[in-house]
């Protein structure tokens, strides 16, 4: 029996910012996009019918088409094949339809555009735990993405603030025998990453907690799809924290910045909205930053390595 299994995962780090742009796909839906630390995401599930390139991304409205998918299959639709359903929840989309085909990628940046416009991507599993880590943890991290109210998600939307703009909407999925279910409970988005020969990693939320889980799903099954935008700024990040030291934190006027070798590196000091207060270069083992001119607050030091990106939140006192 085809069923999808679920596998939690968590870590814990930061805050957020954002700002408003906007992006058009090929059928010419407009997004508008939100800021999200150094990455820049849609703020509604995508929804279009065609490749960047105008090839058609094959629209099946029916159970009986559904129902004979393989892994394969590229495929998309509405929620109850009602278009009705377009704007609010975007379409649904099968894996292969969400890759365009490619093979699996857990980079950072996936460099998967798949269904997405030109300049953007499906993001992989790391980027999505980059967001969760910038939003505080999987505890957390999901309610900062939720809209509020029961307007959609169904009581308690546990934990939803949408401090950020996210704006998750509980559009639920289609599983593999084209049936609908759980919309107004849960949100799932398709990551870049294969996880077998048959599922791929995704993302979910739900309604009674402020959880950011990962999952696995069948690739024939039908979910979300929200696209990151290809960016200088997305990171690679450096996963042992051994190699680097910074303290104390909180800091009051100096912190300190120890590597395990000698380097050169590139230091950025970001506040609450974003902005790039303190920059940088650091080319010793051991370094002392003033940080006495920053203001009392929180803080995201951005330390761009030869081995790649190395993010931490800190406290000035």
């Amino acid at each position: 029996m085809k069923k999808i299994i679920f596998l939690l995962v968590g870590l814990a780090l930061f805050t957020f910012n954002s700002k408003a742009q906007t992006v058009s796909d090929f059928d010419g839906n407009v997004y508008n996009t939100v800021t999200i630390g150094t990455q820049i995401w849609m703020k509604e599930n995508l929804k279009t019918t065609h490749y960047s390139d105008g090839a058609a991304i094959p629209l099946l409205n029916n159970k009986a088409s559904w129902d004979t998918l393989t892994k394969y299959g590229k495929a998309c639709c509405w929620y109850n094949d009602d278009i009705a359903n377009k704007n609010i929840y975007g379409a649904f989309y099968t894996w292969a339809a969400a890759m365009n085909g490619a093979a699996g990628s857990s980079a950072n940046p996936s460099g998967i555009q798949g269904a997405c416009p030109t300049g953007w991507h499906l993001p992989s599993e790391a980027e999505w735990g980059y967001l969760r880590d910038f939003l505080g943890g999987i505890l957390i991290s999901g309610g900062k993405l939720k809209e509020t109210g029961t307007t959609h998600w169904m009581s308690p939307n546990g934990g939803a603030t949408n401090e950020t703009g996210f704006t998750a909407l509980p559009a639920g999925l289609r599983n593999q025998f084209g049936d609908f279910g759980l919309v107004g409970q849960k949100a799932y988005f398709w990551c870049a990453d294969e996880d077998s020969i048959t599922t791929a990693w995704m993302r979910f939320l739900g309604y009674k907690d402020g959880n950011l889980a990962r999952s696995r799903a069948y690739m024939y099954y039908g979910l979300s799809v929200r696209c990151l935008k290809d960016t200088p700024s997305e990171i690679n990040e450096i996963n042992s924290q051994e190699k680097i030291d910074i303290y104390p934190n909180p800091a009051i006027d100096k912190i300190y910045i120890n590597c395990a070798e000698k380097q050169n590196l590139k230091m950025q000091v970001y506040n609450s909205v974003g902005q790039c207060v303190l920059q940088k270069e650091l080319s010793n083992k051991s370094n002392t930053v003033d940080i006495s001119s920053l203001t009392r607050g929180i803080y995201i030091i951005k330390l761009i390595t030869p081995d790649g990106t190395y993010i931490k939140k800190i406290i000035k006192e």
